[in-house]
């Protein structure tokens, strides 16, 4: 009985097993996704145009991840479900990959129903619309966006996704600024916003991310500083900051990322910045800092970052010495010292590398190479000076001619074949070349320089062709062009002086032009000519108004004037870099034209123009007697004293009015001394300005001879020079080079809205041009002249700053040494020393005085007739201020609050010694009213002006010229070399 009932139990058991898989194998057949979810998905498909899904309950009957579609490479349309919940028989959805199907539609709201949803990848693709708020219902870890058309703001919602580890969306069209809540995700490890549109600055909450690895938000419109709490993401791997508007200087907390593996930052605006320490990033295998106004000498322990494959330091202010220890990177591929001032000896270890280095446009001066392109190292414009006679043209400087310029016109296909268009012939430029290449071609007729590395993809090509066959329009240029990572430059070479007309010719032709992926890309770069910006932010199918449409830009009056022409284009970090493949960015061009504004040739013979030549001298001289006789020149008594030997050109008054418009007022620029300035320009392209003696005014034929005399006769950089003068009728005319920046008192005291933002080492150029130009004009010209009215308003600013005096219709010649007692006082009020001002008693040093009053404007920013401190209301001029700031010992409050912490106090007080006392001295005292009054009982006429010439002590003047200034002899009288 007990067998039997042993036996009854064990089959009882069994049974139950049995029925126990039955249920369970029944179970496993039934695994169904939820009807909500169901018609989630289907929704979402229909919205998305997605024709790759075909959703039923029983879609994850077969497994977790049962209705995918097998594509090849960057495809993917996958969907993952978890099956395990209600003992199997539930699957939920937890992943949707959606990759480079070229998906469309609006991005929609439905994700947020799908609550077990813990990635969406939808990258790659063509949806628009903005991020749904309901995304904060799931249980997020990946959020990739990255290359769609997403627009509108990141919600703040989105800060609420507690579980994100990686918000990816980048390349899209947000905006807005980033939401603070951002900052809430404490396991967010990859954050990448490059290539949108993002403006104001990072937020201080994201100081808390401190599990980041990636942070990337390239190209976007952001303000403010590069924060310092970035030394909190000390796990960062990856950061990427190029071209976002930020301001430096780069916070010294970034030496904090040892386990930084890519460090990208680029195009800064403001401060100027020392490199940071980043001797500990030992794990270092990227480093770009380029255009950051880093100064400096490169430091040593770059040659200890052993992982180093990428080194970019371009377009920064570095000075000194390449450091040798660079050469112990055995794995570095590309090395980019391009536009600095690095002097010395370009290194042998360079010069022989096969590896891509370019350390163009700097300042060596020891070791040329024997030329610009040394296999993969480009050289080209690095020298500043050497010692070697036989360097190579395209070693110095402005690629000056090598032999006489001879070219007026260029036509160059860029990245194509030869081919013609309206009766030119463009040349080719097929070459594909690399990263850091010069090449010319001619002889000495045109050449160009690449420089830079594409992202991610070293393989890209640096010649563009129709890949998407689209339907390019124009001529055949438009079919191919030339590319370039970061930097492009071409060069007319050998051309004639004068004005020229440059067209440059673009079509983008690298993005389809369907609704797809391949159509999103942007691509931003800049555009230089001649060292002057014309295009800033340039996105050539925006321009044209789509891909495959050829758009010219027009730039009728370029001057050339020293035989080169210079065009260069810029990636300044902006726009997409991965659209439709990695590499693919920076500045394009198709084609460049080049053509004279003025006649090229005049088929007469050499001995018929010499002829004419003659003639043409002749009948100037004729005029010229003529009107000499009619009392148009000032008289018999000025004519052969004062215009004999003059070298000047002449004007008629059509020219004259031909090119001012007739003196039209909206070509009113100013109004000097003698009467009104306009600006003018010649046939050829030259700008002009022609200051229009006054009749009414007393000054009339004897100043215009002594000006056009004097002027014509000095020629020097930091003096206005003078093209020629007019005289009909009535009419007293000079014709000066235009200055773009007006006047020095304008840049300092004009309105608000034409204030220069003058920087440190502005300001101390300034000075030392002013200078050199007294230095020249008291010692250095054949001629000794004393101006005596240097001011603010006779000192004129190019388009580069560089200062020049103006107006020497008030100098006086003065061809012998001896000091002179005049009684005709010139000159303006607070600018004349006092012993001129009070007692008729010339020398040079008159302009010394004038010119300290100057410098003490330039350094303060304040005008010395107008200024007065609110507390100070008995002050009449800036000098009396400064002076008692002076003996206060805090003689730096005068300095321009503008400047900030631009200068250092260091070099401000360059040499203790100018502090010594000055308490017993009149003359040392000459600021105040005390001593004006003591003065005129004083009898001492050798008046030194000393005291004046201790405002140099703002400048990096030589050494001697301090020991004169505080030596008690009679101090610098500029005839020192500066």
């Amino acid at each position: 009985m007990e067998s039997t009932g042993s036996i009854s139990k064990t089959l009882s058991l069994i049974v139950l097993v049995l029925f126990w898989n039955c249920l369970t194998q029944m179970g496993s057949n039934a695994q169904l996704i939820p009807e909500d979810e169901v018609q989630t998905l289907r929704i979402i498909s229909a919205k998305l145009n997605n024709g790759y899904w075909n959703v039923s309950q029983t879609s994850c009957n077969n497994g977790a991840q049962s209705f995918n579609r097998n594509f090849t490479g960057k495809i993917l349309s996958n969907v993952t479900c978890d099956c395990s919940f209600s003992r199997r028989t539930i699957c939920h959805v937890t992943n949707i990959q959606l990759k480079g199907l070229n998906l469309s539609g609006e991005l929609p709201i439905e994700f947020g129903n799908l609550t077990y949803l813990q990635e969406i990848d939808l990258s790659r693709n063509y949806i628009n619309g903005s991020i749904p708020a309901s995304l904060a219902n799931l249980p997020l870890i990946i959020l990739n966006l990255i290359d769609n058309r997403i627009s509108g703001s990141i919600p703040y919602e989105v800060g609420q996704i507690a579980t994100l580890e990686e918000l990816i969306l980048e390349d899209n069209l947000l905006e807005g600024h980033l939401p603070e809540s951002l900052g809430n995700l404490s396991r967010l490890r990859r954050l990448l916003l490059s290539a949108n549109n993002f403006t104001g600055s990072i937020p201080e909450t994201f100081a808390k991310l401190k599990n980041l690895t990636d942070f990337l938000i390239d190209g976007n419109m952001l303000s403010g500083n590069i924060p310092d709490f970035i030394g909190n993401w000390t796990k960062l791997i990856r950061l990427n900051i190029q071209g976002t508007s930020l301001e430096g200087p780069i916070p010294s907390t970034l030496s904090l990322l040892t386990s930084l593996r890519e460090l990208r930052i680029s195009d800064l605006n403001e401060s100027s910045t020392a490199l940071p320490n980043l001797k500990e990033m030992t794990n270092l295998n990227l480093l770009v800092l380029r255009n950051c106004l880093i100064t400096g000498a490169i430091p040593k322990y770059i040659g200890e970052l052993a992982n180093l494959t990428t080194l970019d330091l371009s377009f920064n202010r570095l000075t000194g010495t390449i450091p040798d220890t660079i050469e112990n990177l055995q794995g570095l591929v590309y090395m980019f010292l391009t536009n600095n001032s690095l002097s010395g000896a370009v290194p042998s270890w360079i010069v022989n590398s096969k590896q891509n280095f370019d350390v163009s446009y700097n300042n060596f001066t020891d070791s040329s190479p024997a030329s610009c392109q040394q296999s993969n190292v480009n050289l080209v414009s690095s020298f500043s000076s050497t010692k070697n006679n036989l360097i190579s043209w395209c070693l110095t400087k402005d690629l000056p001619c090598p032999t006489k310029a001879k070219y007026h016109s260029l036509f160059i296909n860029c990245g194509g074949r030869s081919t013609s268009y309206e009766g030119k012939d463009y040349s080719e430029d097929s070459s594909p070349l690399g990263p850091s290449n010069f090449a010319s071609y001619g002889p000495y007729k045109w050449a160009y320089s690449s420089t830079g590395t594409y992202m991610y993809n070293d393989k890209a090509n640096f010649i563009a062709s129709n890949t998407f066959n689209l339907n390019v329009t124009g001529p055949d240029y438009y079919q191919t062009a030339r590319l370039a990572p970061v930097s492009l430059k071409y060069y007319g070479l050998c051309l004639r002086s004068g004005s020229y007309r440059v067209q440059l010719h673009f079509a983008e032709i690298m993005y389809s032009d369907d609704q797809t992926f391949s159509s999103i890309g942007k691509r931003i770069f800049d555009v230089a000519i001649q060292g002057n910006l014309v295009l800033k932010d340039f996105n050539i199918m925006e321009k044209a108004g789509g891909v495959g449409k050829g758009i010219t830009m027009d730039f009728k009056d370029i001057r050339v004037d020293s035989s080169t022409l210079e065009i260069s284009l810029y990636w300044a970090g902006k726009g997409t870099t991965a659209v439709p493949d990695r590499g693919v960015y920076g500045p394009l061009i198709s084609a460049i034209t080049v053509t004279p504004n003025f006649s090229t040739s005049t088929g007469l013979s050499v001995g018929v123009i010499i002829g004419i030549v003659i003639a043409s001298c002749v009948i100037m001289a004729s005029i010229l007697v003529l009107l000499w006789w009619r009392g148009y020149l000032g008289g018999k008594d000025y004519e052969d004293k004062e215009f004999q030997g003059l070298d000047t050109g002449y004007f008629t008054l059509r020219q004259i009015k031909a090119a001012t418009d007739d003196f039209h007022p909206k070509n009113k620029i100013g109004e000097g001394g003698f009467g009104p300035v306009f600006k003018g320009l010649l046939p050829d392209g030259t700008v002009i300005a022609v200051k229009q003696l006054s009749s009414k005014s007393k000054q009339g034929n004897r100043e215009f001879v002594n000006e056009i005399g004097i002027i014509s006769a000095l020629q020097h950089p930091n003096l206005v020079k003078l093209y020629g003068c007019c005289i009909e009728g009535k009419e007293l005319l000079l014709v000066y080079e235009y200055m773009e920046n007006n006047s020095l008192a304008r840049a300092l005291f004009g309105r608000d809205d034409q204030r220069l933002k003058l920087d440190w080492p502005t300001r101390q150029k300034m000075c030392l041009d002013i200078a050199r130009g007294l230095a020249y004009l008291h010692g250095e010209s054949r001629l000794k002249i004393v101006h005596r009215d240097i001011k603010a308003t006779n000192v004129l600013l190019d388009k580069d700053l560089n200062a020049k005096i103006s107006d020497f219709g008030l100098a006086r010649l003065d061809e012998e040494e001896n000091t002179h007692i005049i009684t005709k006082i010139a000159g303006t009020i607070g600018y004349m020393a006092p012993e001129y001002a009070m007692r008729g008693y010339l020398t040079d040093k008159a302009d010394v005085y004038s010119f300290g009053v100057v410098v003490f404007e330039i350094v303060s920013g304040k005008s010395n007739t107008t200024y007065r401190p609110k507390e100070e209301e008995e002050f009449v001029y800036l000098l009396d201020w400064a002076y008692v700031l002076h003996e206060q010992g805090n003689l730096l409050e005068l300095m321009d609050p503008s400047l900030g912490s631009d200068y250092s106090e260091e070099e401000a007080w360059r040499d203790k010694r100018i502090n010594k006392p000055i308490k017993n001295t009149c003359i040392d005292a000459a600021f105040t009213k005390s001593c004006w009054r003591l003065r005129t009982k004083s009898d001492d006429v050798s008046l030194s002006l000393r005291v004046k010439e201790r405002s140099l002590f703002f400048l990096k003047l030589p050494e001697s010229a301090f020991k004169r200034m505080i030596g008690g002899r009679p101090a610098c009288n500029f005839h020192q070399k500066f």
